[in-house]
């Protein structure tokens, strides 16, 4: 690698799944103003849904997920039936509206719910919601919750989608970031859901934890690939200590540095390209006939708070505390605390409590983050014609990016501007030049690669 690319391992930048990103929403947005645009989603629109689930019967220390761990399952139960009245104001707001193209479970851990709470959930989706036929359903699942009635349950509730978390198969490292899981037991979830008719299986994997080397990564992988996953996530591990608590259990010594975490991501990566597995955007692998491949090849791949997507719907409506909603005017994030949520949701109340609306400069810049994190390529010609004077103007600063970065991160071919192969692992970093709110920004990341 060129040492002016070295140099930039260790840079701390946003992941870029919105922008503008999360900590520069504001109290602006509140739940008048989500009203508002709850209203005025146009008849006909299609639109996604994602449910939050903030609980977890066991804390794995590398997460940074917003959840809480409880052993009892009473706190659950509440929190449910303020999901359920949330559901039910967002969904007289939008009836006769919008359709309902995917829904996504998440977490903390969505299969920590009871079979029949799961089934009652989708059960109340589906009556208060009207759903595209096909519509698909996605759901994070924690193997250690799994057994037969879970699936069942997941298969009820029309499950298209399993996404397992993985991490790393190693003992010593899943001890270290507190998440033993055998591969037998992913073995046997993956089986389970395929023979209730999934569609589609993702594995999510994990570099740069504690204990992590080369060779357990390759290890990992390898078994991983034998599951023949449509999908596998690989992601860097985020330590951000000072924003999740809990990540002080992880003892930084144990961490690998920064090249180490580099040459990890490039082995895991040409293992699965060997095996056939196609890449998509930053992070991504997936089969070459899958959605998500598909999508990347004809350049529709969007990107959000889930990662990336095939999913093209303008309004994503995010349920449950600290979950967030994008819409055309803007974004809004609902109350992190649980139990304020649910006093807010409660008597048809809305839980937003912070967000952005949109100026024209937030637009085109994040459309040209966005195609650099799918494509790692825009060009001249649509970002003017989309965009105008505001497109005019954010390609000088592309230009100007272009010419006078030693590292030539960014390349222009023509009338567009590309990513070259080798700077394809610090698109993260490529992005931010385009952030305005970036160096005037008091958020703390985790490192680019």
């Amino acid at each position: 690698m060129r040492p002016e690319l070295v140099a930039r391992l260790g840079e701390n930048v946003p992941r870029y799944t919105s922008y503008p990103t999360a900590p520069h929403f504001n109290a602006s947005v509140d739940a008048a103003v989500c009203r508002d645009w709850l209203q005025a989603l146009e008849e006909g629109a299609e639109i996604s849904l994602y449910l939050h689930i903030p609980y977890c019967d066991k804390l794995c220390w590398f997460c940074a997920c917003h959840t809480k761990q409880t052993r009892h399952y009473e706190p659950v139960t509440a929190y449910l039936r303020s999901l359920h009245d949330e559901i039910a104001t967002v969904a007289s707001l939008v009836t006769g509206k919008g359709r309902v193209r995917a829904v996504h479970f998440g977490g903390g851990s969505p299969t920590m719910l009871k079979p029949e709470d799961m089934v009652a959930l989708g059960t109340v989706l589906r009556n208060s919601f009207a759903f595209v036929p096909g519509a698909k359903i996605s759901v994070e699942i924690e193997p250690n919750d799994m057994d037969d009635a879970r699936l069942d349950a997941l298969a009820e509730i029309g499950m298209t989608r399993a996404s397992l978390g993985v991490q790393d198969f190693d003992p010593k490292v899943q001890k270290a970031i507190n998440r033993e899981q055998s591969f037998l037991q992913t073995k046997a979830v993956v089986d389970g859901v395929r023979s209730r008719g999934v569609e589609s299986v993702n594995l999510d994997l994990l570099y740069g934890l504690p204990h992590q080397t080369r060779e357990s990564v390759s290890s990992t992988v390898s078994q991983a690939l034998t599951l023949e996953p449509d999908r596998i996530a690989l992601f860097g591990y985020a330590h951000v200590p000072w924003f999740k608590k809990h990540q002080t259990m992880i003892d930084e010594a144990w961490l690998p540095d920064s090249a180490e975490r580099f040459a990890q991501s490039q082995l895991a990566a040409c293992l699965m390209l060997n095996a056939g597995y196609q890449a998509v955007g930053l992070d991504h692998f997936a089969r070459p006939g899958d959605a998500l491949a598909l999508a990347a090849r004809a350049g529709t791949l969007h990107r959000n708070f889930q990662g990336y997507t095939e999913d093209r719907c303008e309004t994503l409506i995010g349920l449950g505390p600290s979950s967030i909603s994008q819409f055309r005017q803007g974004y809004s994030q609902n109350m992190p605390s649980t139990g304020e949520y649910g006093r807010m949701v409660a008597d048809g109340g809305l839980a937003a409590v912070r967000g952005i609306a949109f100026s024209d400069d937030d637009r085109v810049r994040g459309w040209v983050i966005e195609r650099l994190m799918c494509d790692f390529a825009f060009s001249a010609i649509d970002l003017v014609e989309r965009f105008g004077d505001a497109g005019q103007r954010l390609l000088v600063k592309a230009s100007s990016t272009a010419l006078h970065d030693p590292a030539r991160l960014l390349e222009l071919d023509g009338d567009r501007f590309v990513v070259p192969t080798e700077s394809r692992p610090f698109v993260r970093s490529i992005a931010a030049k385009f952030d305005k709110y970036f160096e005037t920004g008091k958020a703390r990341h985790s490192v680019a690669v």
